[in-house]
C-alpha cells in the first residue's frame, strides 16, 4: 500500500518542465485553473460533441428483439449518418430508420423500388423467387400478400421472424426515413 502511495505522491508533484511557463502538476491537469484558455477549449469540445452526436454519430439504444441474433436485444450503437451520403441503400443492408421524433428502428432492407416482396410460410419471396437469408436464424410461419415496393421506398424487416407477424413492425418505408447505418 505504501508503494502505491509513494507513486501517487511522486506523480502528484511531477512537473512537465523546470521553468514556470509550462510547469504543471497532475493535480492541475485534473483540476485546471479556470482561465480563458480552459473555457475556450471546453467550448470547442462541447461544440464538437454536439455537432458529432447531433448530425454525424447519433447515439442509439437497442431495446427490442427484432434484429436478434444479428444484434442483441439490449445494447448500444451509433447511427452513422454519413453511410448513404455518396451511395444508395442496397438490399441486405442493416439500416436505422427514423420512426417518430427520437425513436429509431433497426431493420434490414430486403426490397428495393420495383421489387415484389412476399412471405410464404416463413420463406421470403422476392419477385416470385425464394430467397436464402443466412442471417435469419429463428424460423417463422409468416404468410403475407405480395407487396410491390413503390419508387422512392424500400421494404424493411427485422431478422428475428419468430415473433407473430402482427407484433412485428415491417414494410415499405420512404428512403428519406433512413437515418443511416449502425456503426458497430
Amino acid at each position: 500500500m505504501n508503494f502505491l502511495l509513494n507513486i501517487w505522491e511522486k506523480l502528484w508533484h511531477l512537473h512537465r518542465s523546470d521553468d514556470d511557463t509550462s510547469a504543471a502538476t497532475v493535480a492541475e491537469f485534473f483540476i485546471p485553473k479556470l482561465k480563458r484558455g480552459f473555457f475556450l477549449r471546453m467550448g470547442i469540445v462541447a461544440l464538437l460533441a454536439f455537432v458529432i452526436c447531433k448530425w454525424l454519430l447519433i447515439p442509439c439504444v437497442i431495446d427490442g428483439e427484432s434484429m436478434m441474433p444479428t444484434f442483441p436485444s439490449r445494447g448500444f450503437t451509433f447511427c452513422w449518418t454519413g453511410r448513404y451520403w455518396f451511395s444508395k441503400p442496397r438490399r441486405g443492408d442493416v439500416v436505422i430508420v427514423k420512426y417518430v421524433d427520437k425513436v429509431f428502428f433497426l431493420k434490414r432492407i430486403i426490397g428495393l423500388p420495383g421489387d415484389t416482396v412476399e412471405f410464404r410460410r416463413g420463406v421470403l419471396f422476392l419477385n416470385g423467387k425464394p430467397q436464402r437469408e443466412p442471417y435469419v436464424r429463428y424460423i417463422s410461419n409468416w404468410t403475407t400478400r405480395p407487396v410491390t415496393v413503390a419508387p422512392g421506398h424500400c421494404f424493411v424487416v427485422g431478422d428475428n421472424r419468430s415473433q407473430y407477424v402482427e407484433n412485428h413492425r415491417f414494410g415499405a418505408i420512404r428512403m428519406v426515413r433512413i437515418a443511416g447505418a449502425p456503426l458497430f
